[in-house]
């Protein structure tokens, strides 16, 4: 499996992707919008887009699709029940289903709501597990529930089927948030020794070069997988005064998500 991680430098800072099979040059794009640097970079490699997954709805996701599809002919892929809110859609697809690239690729799809209630993440069928996260994980954080989500199905998102990934699983999420992410995770647990010396590297990094992080790493840095730290709960005590002496985990991530929104 080849990957291609394509910065797209806009204010939203999107991460678009390539992954293609070495075998047959055939090539699958995740959330598109840049699409003029997809096709370039497509073309610079010799692959042919043949299909696009949209992980969720978004217009910031989904928003180069038809320049793609006009210059390929791609087939488009999102979450079965988002077809109404995708146009164009080709193939909806549920838990378990799996996406062929060429002769060698083969992804599975996650449903994982919580950021939209219509979410896919990708998992690859590798020796080198990699998951491709869409708005649900980022480097360093946890997707926000504003348009459309929900904290509580975020909460069993993470808890039920991304911590239970392999500890070596590369995560490649849809935007760059990285340096903010391990601000607030220092702010909710300050003697975190693993984000405190990862944050000078990736401050002020060129985000087309940064490393890609593994899922045993988030489990240090993420805040929102560190759920029974004593210093991630005391210092949410400080934020919220009425919570439990021991919060379950679920109140203590919806919680930091509230916490999250607002800083």
């Amino acid at each position: 499996m080849l990957v291609e991680r394509i910065w797209t430098g806009n204010a939203y800072r999107n991460f678009n992707y390539l992954i293609a099979c070495p075998q047959t040059g055939e090539a699958l794009a995740i959330d598109p919008l840049d699409h003029a640097k997809c096709l370039a970079a497509a073309k610079d490699k010799g692959w042919d887009i043949t299909q696009i997954l949209n992980t969720h709805e978004h217009h910031d996701h989904t928003g180069g699709n038809a320049a793609v599809v006009a210059a390929t002919g791609a087939k488009v892929i999102a979450h079965h029940l988002a077809g109404a809110r995708i146009e164009g859609v080709d193939r909806g697809v549920r838990a378990g289903d799996v996406i062929r690239v060429g002769k060698t690729v083969e992804l599975e799809c996650m449903d994982t709501p919580g950021h939209t209630m219509c979410h896919i993440c990708l998992r690859s069928h590798t020796d080198q597990p990699a998951l491709f996260s869409g708005d649900t994980l980022f480097n360093a954080g946890a997707g926000n529930c504003h348009n459309g989500g929900n904290a509580e199905d975020l909460y069993t998102t993470f808890v039920d089927q991304l911590a239970r990934l392999p500890e070596g699983t590369r995560v490649y999420p849809g935007h760059d948030y990285i340096e903010n992410n391990l601000r607030f995770t220092l702010d909710r647990e300050s003697d975190n020794a693993a984000a405190q010396a990862l944050l000078p590297e990736v401050t002020g990094q060129d985000p087309a070069t940064s490393r890609v992080t593994t899922l045993g790493e988030e489990k240090q840095i993420n805040t929102f997988l560190r759920l029974t730290s004593p210093s991630v709960i005391a210092a949410l005590r400080d934020s919220f005064p009425d919570l439990p002496e021991q919060p379950d985990p679920k109140t203590v991530f919806v919680k930091l998500r509230e916490l999250r929104n607002k800083w």
